[in-house]
């Protein structure tokens, strides 16, 4: 029995932790309801219920849609270290560069600035009982994950994203794809 606590105290300890340090631990939270706005309300850039449905797997719809977490160090580009862009899975919005991408510890793929700025909007997060500042993207409205300030330098900044929100667009894909205005950021050595 003894032993039993003493893991349910680490399993706590570690969704203490995971959680101070701006992330949900991979705590899911329950669906909400489809979304009801109609055509005319919903955001321009943003597909139909039915359509993300259809084309997103079950996580990123989960998360994108319905403010999921996924699993740390259990999802796609926690540990990417290939060099492109990741855009928004929803809507192809260019979001961040994996030059900004950087380590974080979380296990969670986490940048020090975005690619574009005005791709990006944030509002106060109080689902876990605490202020924190959801990242969106400004199109689709989809949730990308947190920012915090507790980031490197130069910014101080960690932009805490879900992979399960990202798609990954390699460097070799960047102009077939229609990305190729980002060509020149990787024409230097890291």
């Amino acid at each position: 029995m003894r032993r039993r606590w003493r893991w349910t105290l680490n399993a706590g300890t570690l969704l203490v932790a995971w959680t101070l340090l701006g992330c949900d631990a991979g705590a899911q939270r329950a669906p909400a309801a489809a979304d009801a706005r109609p055509d005319a309300a919903r955001p321009a850039g943003k597909p139909s219920d039915a359509d993300l449905r259809a084309r997103l797997t079950p996580i990123q719809y989960q998360v994108t849609q319905h403010d999921a977490t996924e699993t740390p160090f259990r999802n796609e580009y926690w540990d990417n270290h290939e060099e492109g862009i990741y855009v928004d899975v929803v809507s192809g919005e260019p979001l961040f560069s994996s030059r900004d991408k950087y380590d974080s510890g979380t296990g969670w793929p986490s940048f020090v600035r975005p690619l574009e700025p005005a791709n990006l909007r944030t509002r106060t997060d109080r689902s876990l009982r605490m202020a924190r500042t959801e990242v969106r993207s400004a199109r689709a409205d989809s949730h990308l994950g947190h920012l915090f300030d507790d980031g490197p330098a130069p910014t101080g900044l960690r932009y805490c994203m879900n992979s399960a929100a990202l798609r990954f667009v390699p460097v070799a894909r960047l102009e077939a794809e229609g990305y190729g205005k980002y060509l020149p950021l990787f024409a230097t050595k890291k």
